[in-house]
């Protein structure tokens, strides 16, 4: 069993390697292989993340073809995937796309990570007519530009705070008020991604009549909050959301602490990547944390059971995931099985009616569930909200996925 981190290294040596040797060859279909290709970030400042997805496409990968493969046309194939470095970077990920279409001819595309290196690489695919399945490009200006080739398997970004807002407002009820009487602080970092998050939370605030009285830009190095801090400990919302990243939630959680700030519910993205219970302890008890999957949540399908089942068996595969499987590698998963279906479904290698069986797949997975709307995105699976519960991240929104009752009060 390989580490993560050693397998990078082989990857990264292997894609030099298919650099140099890759030819028209490698097609889409060679033999009894079905051949996906992807760019993906193997190194630069996305490649912790981009070596999660790279494993879930590997876990899926393996346990189709243990399962038998694919049946086309009455013939088992297995799949491969072709993997380069992007390097972290939009242009080189547009680049590789282009060489996996034009030159190595694979006319099957999983994502990259993120939403900036999925933005460089639609173009491409679109341009081609080759389908892309994609699993971690959450931003919903994604869906806005007419793709056809296109389709997510994770919820858009603009949802990631939307389960907060409509905890809150039920909490609210349940503690005798109404949700208008909430107060709302937000503080967003300045790029594409938290920007959408904050269109979603002032959507679902203006819904339920929520006064936003704080509405705040993160400063540029995302190093310093506490002119918003200071705001909140003046003004006393009773919700703060806060979205900048690994390097935002780790500057919230830890000024919120030396600055005493107490606010009943303090909502962030990206808390485990920002490993603010290790970093910062019993202060971040209690706070909320959007996440596209859980292990405790009770989606089932074929492949891989349960969610339960599938965090064991990745954990049985990969070393370095002892405290959790980062929702990146499931959702990867998930997007390798999607390919899975849809050629069986549409019973051909014909590629745009490999595209028509992915627009119209219908889907219960381990990861949940997967419905495309014309636009490419999922919209059959929700985010759910864990909280920081001693240390632990539980799931406690939407009530329907809960594993425990979360600690929230309004009550004056």
């Amino acid at each position: 069993m390989m580490s993560w981190t050693m397998q990078t290294s082989a990857i990264a040596l292997a894609a030099a390697a298919f650099a140099v040797a890759a030819s028209p060859a490698d097609a889409k279909v060679e033999g009894e292989t079905i051949v996906l290709g992807s760019a993906i970030s193997l190194t630069g400042k996305y490649s912790t993340n981009g070596i999660h997805a790279q494993n879930g496409y590997e876990l899926a990968v393996q346990k189709i073809n243990e399962m038998g493969g694919v049946t086309v046309d009455g013939k088992s194939y297995q799949l491969d995937v072709v993997y380069y470095d992007d390097e972290s970077t939009p242009a080189r990920g547009a680049q590789l796309a282009e060489r996996l279409i034009n030159q190595d001819g694979v006319q099957f595309m999983l994502g990259p990570y993120s939403s900036g290196l999925t933005k460089a690489i639609a173009p491409v695919t679109e341009q081609y007519g080759v389908p892309m399945v994609e699993a971690e490009g959450a931003s919903r200006s994604l869906f806005t530009q007419g793709y056809k080739y296109l389709f997510a398997v994770l919820s858009t970004s603009e949802q990631y705070l939307a389960s907060a807002i409509e905890l809150a407002a039920e909490q609210a009820v349940a503690d005798g008020k109404q949700p208008s009487d909430l107060k709302v602080a937000m503080a967003f970092e300045n790029d594409p991604f938290s920007l959408d998050v904050r269109a979603g939370v002032v959507e679902d605030a203006e819904r339920h009549g929520m006064e936003i009285v704080i509405d705040d830009k993160l400063p540029r190095d995302l190093s310093d909050m506490s002119a918003t801090l200071t705001k909140v400990r003046a003004l006393k919302p009773d919700l703060l959301v806060i979205s900048g990243h690994s390097k935002g939630a780790a500057t919230a959680a830890r000024q919120i602490g030396e600055m005493n700030i107490e606010v009943p519910m303090v909502a962030l993205t990206h808390c485990e990547a920002a490993d603010i219970t290790g970093k910062f302890g019993d202060t971040v008890n209690d706070f909320f944390c959007p996440t596209q999957w859980a292990e405790t949540l009770s989606y089932t399908g074929a492949y891989f059971g349960s969610a339960a089942e599938y965090d064991e068996l990745f954990k049985a595969t990969f070393d370095g995931y002892e405290t959790g499987v980062p929702y990146q590698a499931a959702q990867a998963s998930a997007a390798v099985i999607v390919w899975k279906e849809a050629f069986e479904q549409a019973n051909t290698f014909d590629v745009d009616t490999v595209r028509d069986a992915i627009a119209n797949i219908e889907l219960d997975t381990f990861y949940g569930g997967i419905k495309f709307a014309p636009e490419g995105n999922n919209i059959a699976k929700p985010m759910v909200l864990r909280q920081i519960q001693e240390g632990a991240y539980n799931v406690v929104a939407p009530s329907k996925w809960a594993s425990e009752k979360p600690n929230l009060s309004f009550a004056d």
